[in-house]
């Protein structure tokens, strides 16, 4: 687009794409959100301290 910095069509301006969560229509179950990545990666992490406590004798 001339006199522009982003393409009205292609150009990812901020607020574009489609909504998070279930609000999107390709959402199924939410096991690959943001959440829950985040919580995947917080229990595996409490498991790792944990087996680690629990070799030490503690």
């Amino acid at each position: 687009m001339e006199g522009k910095k982003r393409c009205r069509m292609h150009g990812g301006a901020h607020g574009s794409g489609a909504p998070r969560g279930e609000r999107n229509g390709a959402y199924r179950h939410g096991m690959r959100t943001h959440e829950m990545t985040e919580l995947r990666r917080e229990v595996r992490e409490l498991t790792r301290i944990s087996r680690q406590l629990i070799e030490a004798g503690l």
